[in-house]
C-alpha cells in the first residue's frame, strides 16, 4: 500500500458526514427500501450505473428523485417507449434559420442521474444508444464528443411482469450496469408509514444536504481505499467458480449455469467492495464487503438456462452456493 496516498483521519470522517447525510435524507423519504438507497450511493461512488427491477409503484423513480436532490445534481428522465429513437436520448442536429447552419441539441441523456424508465420498452437500436454514454462516459452528435458529467449514473428500471411489447436486455447492455437491485413490496408496517408521510406532506418539500463536489471527494476516495491482494484473488476465484461451477456447487446446481460472470464482474466487485467499505467508514476492504454486494453484482451477470426457470431456481441459490463453496480469505 503507498503510504503517501493512505487515506486520512480527517478524509475518513468527512466521508462519513456525507454518506450519513445523504443517507438520512434519503430515509426520511423513502420508506422500508434501506438497501436501495446503499446501492444507489454505493452506484454514485463508483459512477457506475444501476438496473432496478420490480413491479411498479414501489418507489424507483422516487428513490432516483431523492438521490438527485439530496446533492443538487441534474435529474433527466426518460420514458421508454416503443417509438422511441436514438437521436431522443443523446440528442441530434437542428437546422438553424436565422445562422444558416446546424446546431447540435443535447438530449436527457446529459444529466447527472438519468433515470431510464422502463428501459425494456424501448427496441435493441436505442437501448444501444445508451451504451457509449454508459461505457465511454460521452456522446457524438454530428461527429461532435460531448464528455458526460463527472457524475454521471444511469438508473434503469425495467418491469418483470410485462412481456406484451417489451425488448430483452442483451447480455452485453445487461453487463454493463454495476448493480441490478431487485425490490419487494414493502410490508405493513411500512406502507402504512408511506400513506402517513403522503399526509404529513414529506415528498413536497426537498432539502440538498450534500453537494456534486462531495460525490466527486467520494468517488476520489473511494479509487484510494486499499485492498489486500488477498481479497482480488478471493474475487478472482468467485467470479472463475461462475464460470467452473461444476468443480464448486456440483453437477446439478453448475447444469442451471448457462454462462458465468465476464471480467467486467471482477472489476465490479472491486469497485462495489470500495463503496461499501467507504459507506461502512473504513479505508479497507474487508471479505464482507465482497459479500454484501454479491447479489447485486451477479444476479444479471450469471445466465441461468429454462430448467432452472422449470425448477424454480433463482439466481441468488446458485450465486449463495458458489460463495459458499469458495474459501474466504
Amino acid at each position: 500500500m503507498d503510504l503517501n496516498n493512505k487515506i486520512t483521519e480527517e478524509e475518513i470522517n468527512k466521508a462519513k458526514k456525507i454518506i450519513n447525510d445523504i443517507l438520512i435524507y434519503y430515509n426520511s423519504k423513502v420508506v422500508g427500501q434501506q438497501q436501495l438507497g446503499v446501492s444507489i450511493l454505493a452506484a454514485m461512488i463508483t459512477n457506475g450505473h444501476i438496473l432496478l427491477e420490480s413491479v411498479p409503484g414501489l418507489a424507483k423513480t422516487t428513490a432516483a428523485k431523492v438521490m438527485t436532490e439530496a446533492v443538487q445534481g441534474i435529474f433527466s428522465r426518460i420514458q421508454c417507449t416503443p417509438d422511441l429513437i436514438p437521436s431522443d436520448i443523446i440528442g441530434t442536429q437542428t437546422y438553424n434559420a436565422q445562422t444558416n447552419t446546424f446546431e447540435n441539441k443535447l438530449g436527457p441523456v446529459y444529466g447527472n442521474f438519468v433515470l431510464l424508465d422502463e428501459v425494456n420498452r424501448s427496441s435493441a437500436k436505442t437501448q444501444s444508444a445508451m451504451l457509449e454514454a454508459m461505457q465511454e462516459h460521452s456522446v457524438t452528435i454530428g461527429g461532435t464528443l460531448y464528455p458526460m458529467p463527472q457524475v454521471f449514473v444511469v438508473i434503469a428500471t425495467q418491469n418483470p411482469i410485462e412481456q406484451e411489447g417489451t425488448y430483452v436486455l442483451s447480455e452485453a447492455q445487461m453487463d454493463r450496469f454495476l448493480l441490478k437491485v431487485e425490490l419487494d413490496y414493502p410490508g405493513k408496517e411500512a406502507e402504512l408509514e408511506i400513506l402517513n408521510r403522503i399526509e404529513a406532506g414529506v415528498f413536497n418539500s426537498s432539502k440538498a444536504v450534500a453537494t456534486i463536489e462531495d460525490i466527486v471527494f467520494l468517488q476520489n476516495l473511494g479509487k484510494r481505499v486499499y485492498m489486500d491482494p488477498a481479497i482480488k484473488k478471493y474475487i478472482v476465484d468467485i467470479v472463475s467458480a461462475t464460470r467452473n461451477a461444476e468443480q464448486y456447487i456440483g453437477k446439478e446446481l453448475a447444469g442451471y449455469i448457462t454462462l458465468g460472470a465476464s471480467t467486467r464482474a471482477a472489476i465490479a466487485f472491486m469497485d462495489a467492495a470500495k463503496a461499501m467499505a467507504l459507506i461502512n467508514g473504513r479505508n479497507y476492504v474487508t471479505p464482507d464487503d465482497v459479500k454484501a454486494m454479491r447479489h447485486s453484482v451477479l444476479r444479471h451477470r450469471v445466465m441461468l438456462n429454462f430448467a432452472a426457470v422449470a425448477d424454480g431456481v433463482q439466481e441468488e441459490t446458485i450465486i449463495d452456493a458458489i460463495f459458499g463453496a469458495v474459501v474466504t480469505p
